[in-house]
């Protein structure tokens, strides 16, 4: 199993102005966390530059669910949830320090042939470490 968690703090750059985390900060979070997750495996990394592929979004789903404030100290959780023929799922939480649910997200991404500039099948090696890689949706608390 693994997750990734980063931590920080929401600085007053991040809001927006109505005094909390302008929502593409948000994304932004939770890039953060995706950088994290894959420092973490960095055989896999350089597997796939070495390769000419690399991960590309091509879909996110958000849930707000509360509002963080400046000075707040989030936690973004990350995990690979899902690994398909072309796709694969990771899955974002973000929550306050306290527990607090801030937000939650299901991003799909595909591994795009650089040379070819189109997805590639999830196959082999790549497709086996992602697989031992992922967690259920469940290890999430909501």
């Amino acid at each position: 199993m693994s997750l990734s968690s980063v931590q920080l703090r929401v600085r007053g750059y991040h809001l927006d102005g109505y005094g909390h985390v302008n929502n593409a900060r948000y994304l932004e979070f939770m890039e953060e966390g995706r950088w994290a997750f894959f420092d973490e495996h960095p055989s896999l990394m350089k597997e796939l530059h070495d390769a000419g592929r690399a991960f590309v979004v091509v879909n996110l789903n958000i849930d707000y669910r509360a509002a963080a404030v400046q000075g707040d100290d989030l936690v973004i959780m990350t995990g690979i949830v899902e690994v398909g023929e072309r796709s694969a799922i990771c899955h974002h939480q973000i929550r306050r320090k306290d527990g607090q649910l801030v937000a939650k997200a299901d991003l799909t991404f595909v591994l795009l042939d650089i040379r070819a500039n189109k997805a590639s099948p999830i196959e082999g090696h790549v497709r086996d470490t992602l697989a031992s890689l992922t967690v259920e949706k469940s290890v999430f608390a909501d």
